[in-house]
């Protein structure tokens, strides 16, 4: 039997049953060789050869298609069909290659298939190819970049900015243009001005609003009415005048639809509508494309094939009337950079199979539900709508106001789709009453007028980039309103909006944007709070010192250039021998410059880049670096062992001032040696409101000789500063408050941790046993850790008794099915959340991971990470020179590894 290698178990079993028992179809489970964690594993001096070596994890994949050759001299190689997929190819024939598994009597072909559906597999077997080394040396090439940017960038990192954990090629620019938009917010001035409104009557009864747009014969600017003096002399001259239609125009428009998906429309699509993360949205429609539902969904591609345009035009006819379909086929140009990466657009295998009709998860419905409805739309007749624009105008001229509105005539793709945007507020809808030329318009009465006069609450809506301050009714009967507006900062990225702005810039290809967004979220560098990207301060740290030392490397330019040169590479253009070379050249210099920097410039240099954040102007004109402790030292940024970062004074140790790097938090000068007294306890101890390098925190008592550790409890995350006072004091730092004897002995006590409220049973230790055992039980509600009783604490040990001691009396949030090596894998919940279970290997999902939303070829990936690795036998010991040098080996390794990752 033929030998057909895919990369997941879940594709395997899908084409294994279109193929038949004349085929063995195994999975490789993704990539099976890596570059070694280690210094050399690409060499410049050597033209930058490459070593390679089969992941541990992956030994057995490749045993097993080694094994399943010796029956077969026929290997097809059937992986995804992009540039990883043609990299993991010719990694498994070099790997099989290389234990002789394949021979030169071996009969190997490359074959893909853009859907995974009966059709598309059997038409892909009959049309091989061999590996597409053009495409692989573009993988090589990128590979190399990333490791040599990691591994050479990283270590200098953490000598020259402690605290920071590493930096990337692509990653570290997503990480500035998230970082330089949040300047840009701080930065920015609020600009007031007001708008007028009028909500008019015609003389049939019917309400319409209108905004003022001449005033005095002359057009109004957006700042023409710069403050309420002005827009009460605005809102008085409306008020004042009677007023007549003077035109009526009606244009007729049509809308077209959106082209259909690729990769990063979708990801955009999906972040607008559901808020899923852009590796939840290429998660769920992975398990789309091998299930057969959709095709391939990494994609730089919008065209559609002949055959699924017209099965497409077949399923509106049959839905939605000859009337929703366009006279002929849609066709959309290709805008793909890289010719041989462009594949179709994504679209449903089965234009016929409604959302309403798959049987998947939720996650993967709702994405089906979109991507079918975009290919549907793509295809159907334009929206007919009716733009119509109504001034009316006093007598005299002096006053114009204007009404606008749109009418669907024929609603065409709306009927199935329309697509999303992004910070985008728009008015231009709205619907219009019958109103004919050269009629009155007054004032509108009170009943007709009451949807106008949310306004005056600020509920009404305003115009692009503004927000509602102190709106107020300026005319004395209400039909008239000028109202205050601010122009606005640009707003945050969002998942969406940052690809987006990727792609604008040409960072990144399909299958990266995924994994960029995770990454400097995974690192800390990024938060997300509320779907927006928010840098934290460790993130603005690295983008200021890689702006400041490598500017050249997180510039959007240069990081564009080179994927010009890696799509280069793809069509043959270029060698990726010289990319390499001219990328290698400066950058290698440009880190030798680097080893003579003292941490002391580093953090001065930032310092300067960062003040308008570090050190944010005083209202009083004062230097904003003045230690506001002792009055001499000057605030400087510092950094701890630890490897967090903060602000102190240059007096230390003399003076101890420290505070958070985004500045005082509110609520008082908590910051000094005495913070904010909020009153004194039952033995007169005074209670404190302060701050230091971890954030806000009570304290009881004060630092003495005699008291060298006074209690100290921090204050919860996200919590109002204002509103701690002595009595929410005490109660933090009465924890941890004992609760009680436990019946089977030791103490039962409630507290606040680093992953909120719990309470723990410290069990003393069994006979032979050496320590005590201590079962820690969430509680779900904060308050309640102040007055949860024994009954109720009792109750959720012993929940957690059961599931922690007795494996097999917890329940699986998921059953996965077996593991190759035998033995069921689940997904558990556990004390630091859900994770998988395999034997005695316990691995924690990433977080924003959906234990419903798990797939056995992640859950092997987690596990293959987490299992040990076994252990080589010792080395005899030799003389101690020799220990030495072992021990810095293992330092060095243990430094590349960590280096390895970032690329």
């Amino acid at each position: 039997m033929a030998v057909v290698v895919v990369e997941s178990p879940a594709k395997a079993k899908t084409i294994n049953a279109y193929l038949g028992k004349d085929y063995t179809v195994l999975a490789s489970y993704g990539h099976v060789r890596d570059l070694p964690p280690k210094d050399g594993s690409v060499d410049p001096d050597q033209d930058f050869a490459m070593e390679w070596e089969i992941d541990p994890k992956s030994q057995k994949h490749v045993r097993a298609i080694a094994e399943a050759l010796k029956d077969d001299d026929r290997l097809i190689l059937a992986t995804d069909p992009d540039r990883e997929g043609e990299a993991i190819s010719w990694h498994l024939l070099e790997a099989l290659t290389k234990r002789r598994a394949v021979k030169k009597s071996t009969e190997v072909a490359r074959v893909v298939f853009n859907a995974i559906t009966k059709n598309a597999v059997t038409q892909a077997m009959q049309n091989p190819r061999q590996i597409d080394m053009e495409l692989v040396e573009a993988y090589l090439a990128r590979r190399a970049l990333d490791y040599l940017v990691g591994f050479n960038l990283s270590p200098v990192l953490w000598r020259k900015l402690p605290g920071a954990k590493s930096a990337g090629r692509v990653q570290s620019v997503a990480l500035r243009l998230i970082v330089e938009r949040e300047m840009e917010i701080e930065a920015f001035n609020p600009r007031e001005f007001w708008s007028v409104r009028a909500m008019l009557e015609t003389p049939r009864g019917q309400a319409f609003e209108a905004r003022l747009t001449t005033l005095g014969g002359r057009k109004l600017d957006r700042f023409d009415l710069a403050n309420v003096e002005a827009a009460e002399l605005a809102v008085a001259a409306v008020a004042s005048r009677s007023l007549k239609v003077a035109s009526v125009e009606a244009k007729p428009q049509s809308r077209n639809p959106s082209a259909p998906f690729m990769t990063s429309t979708l990801q955009q699509e999906a972040s607008r509508k559901f808020g899923m993360g852009a590796r939840a949205t290429m998660s769920a429609a992975q398990r789309l494309y091998e299930a057969g539902h959709i095709t391939y969904m990494r994609t730089d591609g919008i065209d559609m094939a002949p055959e699924a345009v017209m099965s497409a035009r077949d399923a509106i006819k049959t839905r939605y009337g000859e009337q929703y379909l366009p006279n002929s086929p849609r066709m959309y140009k290709n805008k793909a950079k890289n010719a041989q990466e462009a594949h179709e657009c994504i679209r449903p295998t089965d234009m016929m199979k409604s959302p309403d009709r798959l049987n998947v998860e939720p996650e993967q419905r709702k994405l089906y539900d979109l991507i079918w409805k975009r290919t549907i739309a793509s295809q159907m007749a334009a929206a007919r709508l009716e733009r119509t624009t109504v001034d009316v105008a006093s007598d005299d001229g002096q006053v114009v106001l204007r009404a606008t509105g749109q009418v669907v005539m024929f609603d065409g793709f709306l009927k199935v789709y329309e697509e999303g945007r992004d910070d985008v507020e728009d008015d231009d809808d709205k619907r219009l009453p019958q109103i004919h030329q050269g009629e009155d318009a007054k004032l509108a009465a009170a009943a007709l007028r009451a949807d106008f006069d949310k306004l005056a609450d600020g509920k009404g809506a305003g115009g692009d980039r503004i927000v509602r301050h102190d709106a107020a009714l300026l005319g004395g009967d209400g039909a008239i309103l000028g109202q205050q507006h601010f122009t606005q900062p640009p707003p945050r990225y969002t998942e969406a909006t940052l690809v987006k702005r990727m792609e604008e810039l040409g960072i990144g290809r399909p299958s990266t944007y995924a994994s960029i967004v995770s990454v400097i979220q995974e690192r800390d560098y990024v938060r997300k709070e509320k779907n927006r990207l928010i840098p934290e301060d460790k993130g603005r740290l690295v983008t200021a010192f890689l702006e400041n030392y490598f500017r050249k490397y997180v510039g959007y330019d240069f990081t564009a250039q080179l994927e010009e040169d890696l799509d280069r590479i793809t069509n043959g253009e270029i060698d990726w021998h010289k990319v390499l070379r001219g990328f290698w050249t400066d950058f290698s210099a440009a880190i030798d410059e680097t080893r003579e920097l003292r941490i002391t410039d580093v953090l001065e240099k930032i310092n300067e880049v960062l003040a308008p954040h570090l050190f944010p102007p005083e209202p009083d004109g004062s230097d904003p670096r003045l230690c506001k402790n002792c009055g001499k030292g000057k605030l400087s940024l510092k950094t701890a062992r630890s490897g967090g970062a903060f602000i102190g004074c240059s007096n230390y140790p003399e003076c101890r001032y420290t505070r958070p790097l985004a500045g005082e938090v509110e609520g008082g000068d908590l910051a000094g040696p005495d913070g904010k007294l909020l009153g004194h306890d039952d033995a007169g101890e005074p209670v404190t409101l302060r701050t230091g390098r971890f954030g806000p925190y009570v304290q009881l008592g004060e630092l003495t000789e005699d008291n060298p550790k006074p209690k100290r409890a921090s204050i919860p995350k996200g919590a109002d500063l204002s509103a701690i006072d002595l009595p929410r004091a005490l109660q933090l730092l009465s924890l941890p408050r004992r609760v009680g004897e436990h019946p089977d002995g030791g103490v039962v006590e409630a507290a606040i941790g680093r992953f909120g409220p719990y309470v723990v049973h410290e069990k003393p230790p069994a006979e032979g046993e050496k320590k005590p055992t201590k079962i820690y039980a969430n509680i779900k509600d904060p308050e309640e850790v102040y007055t949860i009783g024994m009954n109720r604490a009792m109750e959720l040990i012993a929940q957690k008794a059961a599931s922690r001691g007795g494996r097999s009396a917890a329940k699986p949030l998921k059953e996965l099915g077996e593991h190759p090596d035998g033995g069921p894998v689940n997904v558990m919940d556990g004390r630091y959340g859900p994770y998988v279970k395999w034997e005695k290997v316990n691995a924690t999902l990433p977080k924003g991971t959906e234990p419903q939303d798990l797939t056995m070829e992640q859950a092997l990936e987690l596990i293959a990470a987490k299992k040990p690795a076994k252990k080589k036998p010792a080395a005899k010991k030799t003389a101690a020179k020799k220990a030495s040098g072992t021990k810095t080996a293992a330092k060095k390794t243990a430094t590349a590894k960590s280096a390895a990752k970032t690329s």
